[in-house]
C-alpha cells in the first residue's frame, strides 16, 4: 500500500510485503493517479502484470482526504491450483481404494475363515457326526453363533441319544408282548383249549400284553397329534373324584397279584374345568410312573389339596429319587432315568412328555420334588369349576 499526497508524493510506504511493486518503485503510479482524479466514484482499478511472479495483480487508486491510496494484490492463478488439487485428489483416491482393498482382504480372510470352518463342521453335524466343537474366533457375532451351534450338537445328539433308548426300550418291550402273545395262544391251541381254567389263565395273559402293546403304541400316536397341533381341546366341567377312582380300579389286578399300597387322600366334590380325557391321561401317565419306579414297600400316594382357586394333585412314590442334573431333562420325549430297561417297568420315555404338553396346553403349573433315596413328588394344578 502506498499514499500519495495531491502532487503524487509517496507520503507513506507499507513494507511488510516484499513481492509489492510499489515499494521496489518499479511501478509508476503516478501514471495511474489521473485516472483515479477523473474517476467520478473516486476509486479506479488497474489490472497490471507482475514479471517478478509471472503473474497478474491488481492496481486499486482510491481518493482519499488530502491524498491518493494505491492498493496493490496479485492475482493468484486459480486454473493451475485446481490442476494440482486434482492431481492430489486422484493420487489420493487411488492410494485410499488401494488401502480398503488390502484391508478389505485380510478382514474378510479374518471373518470368512471361521465361518467357512464354521459351515464344514455344520455340514458334519448334519450328517450325524456330533463330535464337534465350533470354535471362537473373537469376533462377537462369530462367537455367538459358534455357541449356538454348540449348544445345538449338544441338544441334538441328547435327542439322538433319547431316540436310540426309545428304539431299544420300544423293540423291548414291543417284542416281548408279541413272543407272550404268539407262545400263550399257541398253548391255547395246542394244550389248553379243553381246560377251562388253563385256558382262561393264558387267554388273561394274551389279553395283558395286548393292553400293554396299546400303552406304547397309544404314546407314541398321542405325542406325535399333540407335536402336530391337530390334538382339539375339549373343555368341560368333571369330577375328579371319578376321574381318579376310575384311574384306580385299573391297578387293583396290581393291589392284588403284586400287594402294592395304592392310598388316595382327596376332598369329596372336587369339580374341575379341563379337558376330561386328556387330564385322565395325565393322571394316568403319572400314577403309572410311580407305579413303575416306587420303592420296595410298592408305595403309591395321590393326594390332592384344595388350594382355593384350583386343586394341586400329586402323586407320589418312594423309589430311589431322581439325580438333579436329570430333574430338567425328564420331561424330555424319549428320556428315560433307568438306563437298566426291566420288564416290570412298561413305558416308552414319552408318558412325562405327554404330561407336560397337555399341562402347557391347559396353561396349569405343574413340576418334580425328588429326593435322592426317598422317593418323588410329581404335582400339577388343575381349575376348580367356577
Amino acid at each position: 500500500m502506498v499514499y500519495v499526497d495531491q502532487n503524487g508524493q509517496r507520503i507513506y510506504y507499507n513494507d511488510r510485503s516484499p513481492g509489492c511493486l510499489l515499494g521496489k518503485n518499479k511501478l509508476d503510479y503516478n501514471k495511474y493517479l489521473e485516472g483515479v482524479i477523473k474517476s467520478d466514484s473516486g476509486m479506479q482499478a488497474y489490472f497490471i502484470q507482475n514479471a517478478d511472479f509471472n503473474s497478474e495483480a491488481l492496481l486499486y487508486g482510491i481518493s482519499v482526504d488530502n491524498g491518493y491510496v494505491f492498493l496493490y494484490t496479485m492475482l493468484i492463478n486459480v486454473d493451475k491450483n485446481v490442476a494440482v488439487i486434482k492431481k492430489q485428489l486422484i493420487y489420493m483416491t487411488i492410494l485410499v481404494i488401494v488401502l480398503a482393498i488390502v484391508i478389505s482382504v485380510f478382514l474378510s480372510k479374518i471373518i470368512s475363515r471361521p465361518i467357512l470352518d464354521i459351515t464344514k463342521k455344520a455340514k458334519r453335524l448334519a450328517k450325524g457326526n456330533y463330535d464337534i466343537v465350533f470354535e471362537k474366533n473373537g469376533v462377537q457375532e462369530i462367537d455367538d453363533l459358534a455357541d449356538s451351534l454348540n449348544y445345538l450338537e449338544e441338544e441334538v445328539s441328547k435327542t439322538d441319544q433319547y431316540r436310540r433308548d426309545l428304539m431299544a426300550n420300544v423293540s423291548h418291550d414291543l417284542k416281548t408282548p408279541l413272543t407272550m402273545i404268539k407262545a400263550y395262544a399257541e398253548m391255547v391251541r395246542d394244550i389248553s383249549y379243553k381246560d377251562k381254567k388253563k385256558r382262561e389263565e393264558h387267554l388273561n395273559v394274551i389279553i395283558e400284553e395286548t393292553d400293554r402293546l396299546n400303552v406304547l403304541v397309544g404314546d407314541i400316536l398321542t405325542l406325535s397329534k399333540m407335536q402336530s397341533n391337530s390334538d382339539v381341546m375339549n373343555i368341560e366341567e368333571f369330577s375328579l373324584n371319578d376321574e381318579i377312582n376310575s384311574i384306580i380300579k385299573r391297578y387293583e389286578i396290581l393291589k392284588i397279584n403284586e400287594d402294592y399300597d395304592i392310598q388316595v387322600k382327596m376332598p369329596d366334590n372336587c369339580m374341575v374345568k379341563a379337558d376330561k380325557a386328556k387330564i385322565n391321561q395325565v393322571i394316568y401317565n403319572l400314577v403309572n410312573n410311580a407305579i413303575n419306579y416306587t420303592g420296595v414297600d410298592k408305595k403309591v400316594v395321590i393326594n390332592i389339596s384344595d388350594m382355593k382357586k384350583n386343586y394341586l394333585v400329586e402323586i407320589i412314590d418312594t423309589g430311589k429319587g431322581i439325580d438333579k442334573e436329570e430333574l430338567e431333562h425328564i420331561w424330555d420325549k424319549y428320556y428315560k432315568n433307568d438306563k437298566n430297561h426291566k420288564r416290570n417297568v412298561v413305558g416308552t420315555g414319552l408318558g412325562l412328555s405327554i404330561v407336560k404338553n397337555i399341562l402347557e396346553l391347559h396353561n396349569f403349573e405343574y413340576g418334580v420334588k425328588s429326593e435322592k433315596d426317598k422317593g418323588s413328588t410329581f404335582y400339577f394344578r388343575i381349575d376348580k369349576k367356577k
